[in-house]
């Protein structure tokens, strides 16, 4: 048997240790931390940073009983965001707990605990479950499977509904299928019988690019896509089931083919010329990563943040308003937004953003693109969320991906490598600890997206499939999936991810290409979200890290929830008894494993691969 975690002190940010809902300056914050009754602590101090010099806090003993001793803290809240971290005071020396777990020696500030007076994301996000849709491929009204109809620009290659994607080479951005919004519509049953309830599509302005990513305008919906009105219909139509939509800007560039970038290689004395960036060199402009085709917005000039980010008729506020009504924005490459040589208005750009959006709809989300580490863009008061690459796909990729594979790993020159899972959690702790619990509560947890192999490309099997779904729907943050996952599509890389849904086979009821099963395992597991309110605001505590297995407690003031996820048999654990309190029921609400009880411990299974959950109380 495998030994446990929980003999270690613990805090986090959700409602058991930290009052919730965001602080003031000037407010106190009791901040509340669990420590073992066979902890050996003298005493327990709060060490924060004021205006960046360290004072320390002294904690006093608030709760004690034959399990747990509760220390709380008086936190003053005097920078905007502030970080703090517990000192346990013990015989022969002292331990620092951080986020990143506990450390019998000093450690850097990077992964304190931090509480931040910046508004998180809409409360809404708790709850949701995000269904990123790329138009070009989810569906076409017409029905039609063959080559798309009608007239088509002069850089589209019109293909099949049934071809697979291009995933590398010439013509994988022109490649094109012809799906729409009205048949983004039309499938909107196949979205609510799944379990999700927001729409996120990736751009739908016009371009040269089945991604347009490259936009041309952003004053009107691509017509190819049904145009404007066929994107506030489809707005009418999610609101209508109670359901909510997310759009997709560039404002790090524009295409080439953009009107204002027309304008300003036609006169460089014209506004528009200030909005980019020249040069001597070809292209004769900054262009991102050196694309031609997508030329670098230049923040210095005041007039693009009035166009483009700034104010009810910006264009993050003009598609905010009806007859679209957006929920909110995803950014494209947010980390790059402003920045170029010694510019950076990165922070600038995000707050800008927030208060326009702030302004037109309370409730609305920004979410940020941020393939690697986020923490200092997400603390600053703008981005309310990210993609959550490093601290939730990158690892558990590693833990769950084939050990044959020859995939490229997100930007690294080599394939994604295996490991255990105490390399998995230490990633997973180490990110998390960079942004306060406000942002980790509300990140965008991903198996995978549009800019990535595909899960079960990464896995291989449908058991691992179930392992990674049933820890995307049990852990910190807000589940995002890539359309096609929830049926077991497959693809290499970003662009061979971008199959055409394969409808025939979904109305069916399965077939070729698409495995009703996993569907299944999804609708059964959003369901199970749905159901606990552990799982969707509760803390988190890390019960057992092994090689082939992970479980951990997710914790209210009214639930506790444990969840264990193995890739593999591997013997099993025991946990204290005490997690299930005297008479109390425990319920497997995943999975079907029974949880033993006996008078020395909670006894889990040595099962796997697979997942279980468990309501202990």
């Amino acid at each position: 048997m495998a030994g446990h975690l929980l003999d270690q002190p613990h805090h986090d940010g959700s409602e058991l240790y930290v009052p919730q809902g965001a602080p003031q300056l000037g407010d106190v914050v009791p901040v509340r931390f669990r420590v073992p009754a066979t902890g050996s602590e003298r005493a327990l101090w709060v060490r924060t940073v004021r205006d960046a010099e360290p004072r320390m806090e002294p904690a006093r003993l608030e709760h004690a009983d034959e399990h747990e001793r509760w220390y709380v803290a008086d936190l003053p809240m005097h920078n905007p965001v502030t970080g703090y971290r517990a000192l346990l005071d013990e015989p022969g020396g002292y331990r620092w707990l951080n986020g990143a777990g506990t450390h019998a020696r000093d450690v850097a500030d990077t992964h304190d605990f931090r509480l931040s007076v910046h508004e998180p994301a809409p409360g809404w996000l708790d709850d949701a479950v995000v269904y990123q849709i790329f138009p070009d491929r989810f569906a076409r009204s017409s029905g039609h499977t063959g080559p798309p109809l009608g007239d088509l620009p002069d850089w589209a290659q019109p293909a099949d509904w049934s071809d697979e994607s291009i995933g590398a080479g010439p013509g994988v951005a022109t490649q094109f299928y012809g799906g729409d919004l009205p048949g983004v519509e039309q499938r909107l049953d196949h979205l609510q019988r799944l379990g999700v309830d927001t729409v996120y599509l990736t751009p739908i302005f016009p371009a040269r690019s089945n991604h347009r990513y490259d936009a041309s305008t952003f004053d009107h919906v691509d017509p190819l896509l049904g145009g404007d009105q066929a994107l506030a219909s489809l707005s009418r139509a999610l609101h209508g089931r109670g359901m909510r939509l997310i759009g997709d800007l560039t404002t790090n560039h524009t295409g080439a083919g953009h009107e204002w970038f027309a304008r300003a290689q036609a006169d460089r004395a014209s506004e528009e010329a200030s909005f980019y960036y020249w040069q001597q060199q070809d292209p004769g402009y900054v262009a991102w990563l050196g694309h031609a085709s997508l030329p670098k917005l230049n923040y210095n000039a005041p007039a693009l943040a009035e166009r483009l980010i700034e104010g009810p008729d910006s264009v993050i506020g003009r598609w905010l308003r009806e007859p679209v009504s957006l929920d909110g924005w995803r950014i494209d490459v947010a980390n790059m937004t402003g920045r170029h040589g010694a510019d950076d208005f990165t922070h600038e750009v995000a707050r800008t953003i927030r208060a326009t959006m702030r302004d037109l709809n309370p409730e609305a989300v920004l979410a940020a693109e941020h393939f690697h580490d986020a923490g200092l863009d997400l603390r600053a008061g703008g981005w309310h969320t990210n993609m959550n690459y490093s601290a939730f796909t990158r690892p558990l990729w590693t833990w769950l991906v084939d050990p044959d594979n020859q995939l490229g790993f997100l930007g690294l020159p080599t394939s994604i490598p295996r490991r255990d899972g105490a390399q998995m959690v230490a990633t997973m702790r180490e990110f998390d600890a960079a942004v306060p619990w406000s942002i980790t509560m509300r990140q965008w947890n991903m198996l995978g997206s549009h800019d990535t192999p595909r899960l079960r490309t990464v896995v291989k099997s449908r058991e691992m499939v179930e392992v990674a779904a049933g820890l995307l729907f049990t852990y910190p943050g807000t589940p995002v999936m890539f359309a096609g996952d929830e049926g077991g599509l497959t693809g290499v890389n970003g662009e061979h991810a971008r199959v055409p849904m394969p409808w025939p086979q979904i109305d069916a009821g399965g077939g070729p290409g698409w495995d009703a099963a996993t569907f299944d395992l999804y609708r059964s597991l959003i369901a199970l979200r749905r159901s606990s309110r552990a799982l969707r605001l509760g803390g988190m505590r890390w019960a057992v890290v092994e090689p082939d297995a992970v479980a951990y407690l997710r914790e209210t003031a009214d639930e506790r929830v444990l969840v264990l996820a193995s890739r593999a048999p591997w013997g099993g654990a025991t946990l204290p008894r005490h997690l299930v309190p005297p008479g109390g029921a425990v319920e497997n609400l995943y999975g079907g494993a029974e949880l033993r009880l006996r008078p020395d411990g909670v006894e889990l299974p040595g099962d796997g691969p697979g997942v279980q959950v468990w309501r202990l109380a």
